[in-house]
This record gives structure tokens, C-alpha cells and sequence, in this order.
């Protein structure tokens, strides 16, 4: 499939909030409606549900508003009690170990997978089947086999989710969604409920283990700039922002589709149902952040980002999301002073997908 990849910070956000770009495959585009996508396009998943990622105009109010009754500032900030424990839990476990230690896998993943399921309900036995699942859905790499096998095994668990929500709902967001009303009346249909569901578990957790994994690495290869954060002299804010900025968690998140044609230039128009990528990890790297875009620079002025994206779509998990690495990045580096990193920055890997922006493994000895 081709799009038009985005990739100029100021030309993405006039995208993102032009009323004439929609990303709802079924009504704008082409190739959707003419029948070119094939059924077993590996990346079907991610345009293909039914939720508010895939909405446009009133249909996206319609379903953002349902999702955003369950998913408040309010509700998020009282966590941080329990984010805090589920932290130092974690670090606790860390404290326990010796040699090197893959970082990622102990500390960057288990905390925002383990918010997200406890928010949602997701009973304990299901949690590592579902984890495999996400990952799946953001292995661009995956053949159409593989991406299909997952989906179904990614429905499945959802599916039993809802249904046992349902039949004993209790003090969690899948319930809370399963018991949303719109003013007029409506639910959320099945469909929709359980592809929301998709997003928020998904989203929910991928771009939080992506942030905390860059933000350690970022730090563990700037001393200088990590005893400035310990002295004071930046705040964890300005390391999330110049993270969110230097390395995008999510890289290119498909997609968007032209309502009508729109002119970029003299020389470029994107043409009425031609897809569009949004290039969040580009687009953080633009002159327009000053000199050397490319270096993680805590001093630098501007940190501006697109990366929780921007317009109607701006990611509802986004206060999740800073509250989790505010919490877990000054506590992981209080607990151990002396982390460092068990390679050279130049052999750390990366993950298979244009879309998650993270490494494979982030190996770290601790003492």
C-alpha cells in the first residue's frame, strides 16, 4: 500500500487538525472502497477496527466521548498511589538480582503493562497471552499468517474480557466502557467495544515502554546532562518532552486518508483518498527544534512534539503515560545511582516495526 509519509512538524499538525483529513478507511479511502486491500494485509488490523482511532466527525465525538467518561484526569491522578507501589515493587525485584539485567523487559515493560491490565480488569491468567498479542499487532515485520493468527488470539482474550465484565462487572475501565452511555441513550456496540478496548490496552501501554526505555537509555549516555536532572537543574518533564522529541515512541502511525484534495505546495497535493502517514519520529527531528535535532539535548529551548500526536485524535492515555515515567524514572535512578548501560549504545537493537520506536532489549548492570 502506498501514503504520503509526513514528516515537516508544521505541515503534520495543519494535517491533524484539518477538518478534511478523516481516519475512516470505509468512507475516505480509495483503495479501501475500490477493494484493493488485500484481506490479508498484515497491517489490516490497523485500520480495519471499529473505534475512535478509525472515526471521523461525529462518529469519532460519538466514540471519544463514550471512552473519555471512562478514562478522566480525575480517575488517572488518583493512581499514582498504586503506580507508585507497583514501582517500587519492580525496583524491589531489581534489588534482588545480580549481573546484567535487560532493563526492558524488568522495569520499562512490566509497569505500564501491568497499570493497563489492572485498569481493565484483565484477570492474571490472561495477562501474558495478551501482552504476545499487542506485540504482535505492532510486529510490522509479521508475515500475513502470523498477523492474522494474532488478531484472532487478540480478539479471543478481549472477547472473554467483555463477557466476563459483563456478567460481573466491577471497579474497572472495561466495565466502565461496558456501561458507557452516550447523552442520547446509545452504548458502545460490540464491535466497537471490543476494538476499543484493542486501542486503549494497546496504545495504552506501548508508547509508556517505549518513553521509559529511551529516557533511561537517553540518560545512561548523557552523565552530564543525568547529574543535571539529579542536581535540579532540569526537571523529569523536560526529559520526558526532549525524549518525546529525540526518539517518538510510536515512529509512523498509520493512517489517515484525504477527504478531498488538499494542496501542500505549488508542487504537492495530496489527492481525494490517498492515504497519509503521520512521521512523529521525523517530524521530532526537525530543524525547527534548533541545531543538532539528532542530539538529546536537555537545554535546548524548544522541546516541542507531536508525539501523543495533536487535534481531535491527541491521546487520551497521555497524562498515564507522564504520570508513570514521572514516577518510575527518578525512582529507578534514587534506587540505583551507580545504573549503567552492559553495552555500547551502538549494539543496542531495535524492535521489528516501522510504528513502535523502542529496543529489543536494554541491558543495564545496576551496581
Amino acid at each position: 500500500m502506498v501514503a504520503w509519509s509526513v514528516t515537516d512538524p508544521d505541515l503534520l499538525k495543519r494535517l491533524l487538525s484539518d477538518p478534511k483529513v478523516s481516519k475512516d478507511p470505509r468512507q475516505h479511502w480509495a483503495a479501501w472502497r475500490d477493494g484493493t486491500v488485500p484481506a490479508d494485509w498484515p497491517l489490516m488490523i490497523w485500520v480495519a477496527v471499529q473505534n475512535m482511532f478509525t472515526a471521523y466527525g461525529g462518529e469519532h465525538r460519538r466514540l471519544r466521548s463514550l471512552v473519555s467518561k471512562a478514562f478522566t484526569y480525575r480517575r488517572t491522578e488518583a493512581l499514582r498511589p498504586w503506580v507508585e507501589e507497583i514501582t517500587h515493587g519492580l525496583l524491589d525485584r531489581l534489588e534482588r538480582t545480580t549481573g546484567t539485567v535487560d532493563l526492558r523487559e524488568n522495569f520499562a515493560y512490566p509497569l505500564p503493562i501491568e497499570v493497563i491490565c489492572q485498569l481493565f480488569g484483565v484477570p492474571d491468567e490472561h495477562r501474558a497471552d495478551l501482552r504476545k498479542a499487542v506485540d504482535g499487532v505492532f510486529n510490522t515485520s509479521a508475515t500475513a499468517e502470523e498477523a492474522a493468527a494474532n488478531g484472532e488470539q487478540l480478539y479471543r482474550i478481549l472477547g472473554e474480557l467483555v463477557a466476563t465484565r459483563r456478567a460481573a462487572p466491577g471497579d474497572d475501565l472495561a466495565s466502565g466502557l461496558i456501561a458507557a452511555r452516550d447523552e442520547d441513550g446509545s452504548a458502545l456496540q460490540e464491535a466497537e467495544l471490543i476494538d476499543t478496548l484493542i486501542l486503549m490496552i494497546s496504545a495504552g501501554h506501548e508508547t509508556t515502554v517505549n518513553l521509559l526505555d529511551h529516557a533511561i537509555t537517553a540518560l545512561l549516555t548523557h552523565p552530564g546532562q543525568l547529574r543535571q536532572v539529579l542536581d535540579g537543574t532540569y526537571t523529569w518533564g523536560d526529559v520526558l518532552d526532549e525524549t518525546l522529541r529525540w526518539q517518538a515512541p510510536v515512529a509512523h502511525l498509520p493512517l489517515r486518508y484525504a477527504v478531498e484534495d488538499i494542496v501542500v505546495s505549488d508542487e504537492v497535493t495530496i489527492k481525494a483518498g490517498e492515504a497519509i502517514l503521520a512521521s512523529y519520529a521525523a517530524a521530532g527531528r526537525s530543524p525547527e527544534a534548533g541545531e543538532n535535532a539528532d542530539e538529546f539535548d536537555l537545554s535546548r529551548p524548544n522541546k516541542n512534539h507531536l508525539s501523543f500526536g495533536h487535534g481531535v485524535h491527541f491521546c487520551l492515555g497521555a497524562p498515564l503515560a507522564r504520570l508513570e515515567a514521572e514516577i518510575a524514572l527518578p525512582a529507578l535512578f534514587a534506587r540505583f545511582p551507580e545504573l549503567a548501560l552492559a553495552v555500547d549504545p551502538a549494539e543496542l537493537s531495535t524492535t521489528a516495526s516501522f510504528i513502535s520506536n523502542g529496543h529489543l532489549t536494554l541491558p543495564v548492570t545496576l551496581r
